[in-house]
């Protein structure tokens, strides 16, 4: 079983969960319209939905830097990208029998290149779920996401401390 994964330049480390899947890799058939999560990790006691987001990737034009910090402020990445990840990906596991723990929605943020105050990620969680638990006038009777943890790569090790993130130079086609 593969636990080591490279995305862009971070490689992800998820040994010694159970299983590690890469939910939205290229190709992989799924319902039209259906949004995925980068990837599921399965501990003995829930399953964690993981999202990377890193606008400190070196390709990445300090301009979209600047987007994405913006982006974060308002609304638009948590009911545009967020949200309807974790809601299709948890459906997806769901309908396929696969969410018999509780799931935790991962947000992890490449951060290094960024000037990202950490009240923001204090606010942006408080968003994202509050917005897990309600996307209408009424909230979801069944709370899918027990909780949601926005984390960078730096300080990562003090909610997962057995996982590694490190950034990579990535192999060139």
């Amino acid at each position: 079983m593969t636990t080591v994964f490279d995305e862009g330049s971070l490689r992800l480390d998820f040994s010694g969960c159970l299983n590690a899947e890469h939910f939205d890799q290229q190709g992989r058939e799924r319902p039209e319209g259906m949004k995925a999560v980068d990837y599921v990790v399965e501990e003995t006691e829930r399953l964690l939905l993981v999202e990377l987001k890193d606008p400190s990737d070196p390709q990445t034009p300090p301009a979209e830097r600047e987007k994405f910090l913006e982006r974060m402020k308002t609304k638009e990445m948590i009911y545009h990208e967020l949200v309807p990840k974790a809601r299709d990906s948890y459906c997806y596991l769901h309908l396929m029998k696969r969410d018999s723990k509780p799931c935790v929605y991962v947000v992890c943020i490449g951060s290094e290149s960024l000037s990202l105050d950490p009240a923001l990620l204090i606010n942006f969680k408080g968003r994202l779920l509050a917005r897990l638990r309600q996307e209408t006038e009424e909230p979801w009777v069944r709370e899918y996401v027990g909780d949601c943890v926005v984390l960078t790569v730096q300080n990562r090790t003090t909610y997962f401390p057995k996982y590694k993130i490190a950034r990579i130079t990535p192999k060139r086609a």
